[in-house]
């Protein structure tokens, strides 16, 4: 049943992870049927979007686009997200300590210039076009501070791919990320696979349940930068942005986040939406069309929380009480 889903589990999946049937092209024949089928419920959502955002989409696969927000909307928001101090999660991994407060029903009700700015229709019609499917992403603010011990980078610092089928990711910027900061950078084209990027991720697919890498073996599939060139696309680009720049991407392609050469801070809305890919339409999930499921992602949280009090196990994300966005961190 799994099968029929988004899952992408390698190692935990003895179909989706079988060396035998992805030998045989199971995985690659999962990943067609689901860019097809994506393709065609993003031709349904159009309308929305304008004619130059949706050439750039779908031939670059990401957009940045400056002054997104009207001036005022972004400035009501900026000054009230930076006043907030509310829950907050943080995850410290190599040299990157990463935060993230939920904008859901719960903080929302007490940021009304947010909720107000966020609805904005070509924000919520842009997310639904890269996404292919109408559905309300889930919202944070995300800080990442970089260079915050002595460390190796993160592991979102190596190219990857999010998943195997059409998603949506996005980055409105309430800070400026200059050059030398951890940008977001993205391999042009790569979320339309061409005949030699099928064959390396057929190949990688093959060994991908016993890979040393972990977020391979999750179906996350790593890549050395010096293996792009061959796969035939152009060089990677890394984003520098001004506040109120509108980074989208369709993350299936080839990105990462950019290396910083200092310590650096950004500050964003994190926006994602990821439904199940073999599903034909776009629409008819009423829960998270309303944005009603996204209430879920405390209650994820929780069940994460209490396997590692069950297990003993350390690390990975936890709450921290409450923090604003600018806050310094403490490691």
């Amino acid at each position: 049943m799994a099968l029929a889903t988004g899952a992408k589990s390698f190692e935990k999946n003895p179909l989706i992870g079988s060396a035998r049937l992805n030998r045989a092209g199971l995985h690659i024949a999962r990943r067609n049927l689901a860019q097809r089928l994506g393709e065609r419920r993003r031709a349904a959502l159009a309308q929305g979007v304008e004619a130059e955002d949706r050439r750039a989409l779908l031939e670059d696969g990401f957009l940045a686009k400056p002054d997104f927000l009207p001036a005022q909307d972004f400035t009501a928001m900026r000054a009230e997200l930076f006043a907030a101090r509310l829950p907050a999660r943080e995850y410290l991994d190599g040299y990157t300590l990463t935060r993230l407060i939920p904008l859901d029903a719960a903080s929302l009700a007490h940021l009304p210039a947010t909720r107000a700015a966020l609805g904005f229709a070509p924000y919520r019609a842009l997310h639904d076009f890269v996404g292919c499917f109408r559905q309300s992403p889930f919202l944070f603010v995300q800080t990442v501070f970089s260079h915050v011990r002595e460390a190796p980078p993160d592991i979102q610092s190596d190219f990857h791919t999010d998943t195997f089928h059409p998603t949506v990711k996005s980055w409105l910027f309430l800070d400026e990320v200059a050059e030398g900061e951890a940008g977001f950078t993205y391999v042009p084209g790569s979320h339309r696979p061409n005949r030699r990027h099928l064959a390396w991720e057929r190949q990688v697919s093959i060994g991908a349940a016993r890979a040393a890498d972990r977020s391979t073996r999750e179906g996350s599939l790593r890549i050395e930068e010096a293996e792009l060139p061959r796969l035939g696309y152009p060089s990677p680009r890394k984003l520098a942005v001004a506040p109120n720049t509108l980074v989208i991407a369709d993350t299936s392609d080839f990105h990462r986040r950019g290396i910083a050469d200092r310590p650096t801070r950004r500050v964003s809305i994190w926006a994602y939406a990821r439904g199940n890919p073999f599903k034909p339409w776009p629409g008819g999930d009423v829960l998270s069309a309303t944005g009603l499921d996204k209430r879920v992602i405390r209650g994820f949280w929780a069940a994460q929380d209490a396997v590692k009090r069950l297990t003993g196990a350390q690390g990975g994300w936890r709450w921290v009480g409450e923090r604003g966005p600018l806050d310094p961190p403490s490691i």
